[in-house]
């Protein structure tokens, strides 16, 4: 059942009793809604309008709001409460060069290591990625597409130690991805960027293909600084 805390606030859906623990169910639904923006950056985390929004108790909610602030998703100010994490400039740039330098080793490790099949999964998922752009104003649509790429991407670079970095930052990384999608013509380009990535891997051109990464990620970390404010 979805419930609503009045005009203009967040929307969320109370956690049914299934098998998984109840404390991971509140996490991944608290963890969903602020990637999907439905909590968005610098939002206050209420405890008792996640009560009933959630349909959990006060330490369900606490343990929920510890674990995503250990992720960075959250912070929490002593005598202020919770809110959803907003990065500083100078932390989205550190973020930004992080996932550079990460995922062009997963571009690398995917060209050495998927097979045929792999690739042409990832070319289809840039090809759903441009007809999502070319069909959809919702952002969290491009995001879904974007996110299908990257699934096919980290399975094909078969990297254990590599998938459990990326997801460490993919989190904190899609508020700023919003920032820099949204800009006029980003879309567009973003298609152009992941198509050439793409046709160095379909040679099997490591170097070529991680370079072009790299390229991609600081043309988002581009648009996307150019819309914070300067300091912390």
């Amino acid at each position: 059942m979805t419930t609503a805390a009045g005009d203009g606030q967040t929307q969320l859906t109370s956690v049914a009793r299934v098998a998984a623990p109840l404390r991971e169910q509140v996490i991944d639904a608290l963890r969903q809604a602020i990637m999907e923006f439905r909590l968005k950056p610098g939002q206050r985390l209420v405890e008792r309008e996640l009560i009933e929004w959630l349909g959990v108790s006060r330490t369900t909610i606490r343990e929920a709001i510890r674990e995503l602030a250990s992720e960075g998703l959250v912070t929490v100010v002593p005598q202020k409460g919770a809110r959803v994490s907003a990065p500083s400039r100078h932390e989205a740039v550190d973020l930004y060069e992080v996932r550079a330098s990460l995922e062009s080793l997963i571009v690398r490790r995917f060209v050495e290591r998927a097979t045929d099949e792999q690739v042409a999964r990832l070319v289809a998922a840039v090809d759903e990625y441009e007809h999502v752009v070319n069909t959809s104003d919702e952002i969290h649509s491009v995001l879904t597409a974007k996110s299908g790429f990257y699934r096919v991407l980290v399975e094909g670079a078969a990297s254990a130690p590599l998938q459990q970095i990326l997801e460490g930052i993919q989190a904190r990384v899609q508020m700023l991805r919003v920032t820099s999608l949204s800009q006029p013509g980003r879309l567009v380009d973003v298609v152009a960027e992941l198509r050439e990535i793409v046709e160095a891997i379909q040679r099997r051109n490591a170097a070529r293909a991680s370079r072009l990464c790299a390229e991609h990620i600081m043309m988002a970390a581009h648009t996307a600084l150019g819309n914070l404010p300067e300091g912390d």
